[in-house]
């Protein structure tokens, strides 16, 4: 554990496919030890670049460092420090827990026996599965599988941890147990977490970045990002039927149905009248206004409207 933790450095990341989806677009991204939260719709590009980052694909431009390590040309040195815990993390259901993390820790290059055991069982306690190392993975819940996966992806004590869209079906109390496992290990490495669920972030990354049709949208700390929204998100509660027309009057960023009728959020640097109340804003206004164009660099772009006139 005495190492000190490495940043990692993102400049001009691009990746086409064949077929001719434009994935990412000069991604440049600092990332400091810690939890890091990557957040966008699903297709934004978040896996892409989580590949990348794991050395399982090669962008067709830019440039990753892990401290000193070149990500792209270094790959043996960076699998050395990385833990990656992929979307779908498959497990062996006829192995057992304790089974299976052995066979991962051998691969992991640690030979050594007792060396093996005290790892293992150190990472299963930590990861809250001891109680259930000889339980087949079968048998085990979604969290339970997760958190398997969360203490493979620690073999080895890694620098780099990426977890991708962990909490997608986990149920509520499995969710907590694995975003406290999760927050416990952003002191050591950093820690990326991807994800669409705004709430992973808002509770656990000092840092995050918004990524929609693979470009960085916006790249702050969640607490400021939210601050800097005061005095601008203002809510009305509607009918669904008088929401075009309030779409083109105002920069609605998100519209939810609250028993039967619509709450609607607006972003306006003034009070928009018309019946709307401001609202303390949340992470969740942070991640709609940038995802419509009201935050970070698509803002600073004229709106058509403007240039016509």
């Amino acid at each position: 554990m005495g190492k000190h933790p490495l940043s990692l450095a993102i400049r001009n990341v691009s990746k086409r496919y064949a077929n001719g989806v434009q994935a990412l677009d000069n991604v440049s991204l600092d990332i400091p030890p810690g939890m890091y939260g990557l957040l966008g719709p699903n297709g934004a590009g978040k896996s892409t670049l989580m590949r990348t980052l794991a050395t399982l694909q090669e962008p067709d431009a830019g440039q990753v460092f892990l401290g000193d390590i070149d990500v792209v040309h270094q790959k043996e040195a960076v699998r050395e420090t990385l833990g990656y815990l992929p979307q779908e993390f498959g497990v062996y259901p006829k192995a057992s827990a304790e089974e299976l993390l052995d066979y991962f820790a051998v691969l992991k290059g640690i030979t050594n026996r007792a060396v093996r055991r005290e790892t293992i069982e150190a990472l299963l306690k930590q990861t809250n599965l001891w109680d259930k190392r000889r339980q087949k993975l079968g048998g085990f819940s979604g969290g339970m599988k997760q958190r398997f996966g969360v203490a493979v992806a620690l073999l080895g004590n890694p620098q780099l941890l990426i977890v991708d869209e962990p909490t997608a079906g986990l149920d509520p109390a499995e969710r907590v147990r694995f975003l406290n496992l999760l927050s416990a290990l952003g002191e050591n490495s950093v820690v990326i977490l991807s994800t669409h669920i705004v709430a992973d972030v808002a509770e656990l990354c000092t840092h995050m970045a918004i990524i929609n049709q693979g470009r960085i949208l916006l790249e702050a700390a969640p607490l400021e990002a939210v601050a800097a929204l005061q005095g601008r998100i203002w809510r009305k509660l509607t009918d669904k039927q008088t929401l075009p027309a309030l779409e083109q009057e105002h920069r609605v960023i998100s519209a939810k149905l609250l028993s039967g009728r619509t709450l609607v959020h607006v972003y306006s640097p003034e009070m928009p009248g018309n019946g709307f109340e401001p609202v303390e804003p949340d992470l969740e206004d942070v991640y709609f206004s940038a995802l419509t164009g009201c935050l970070g660099p698509a803002a600073q772009q004229p709106k058509a409207e403007e240039v016509a006139l």
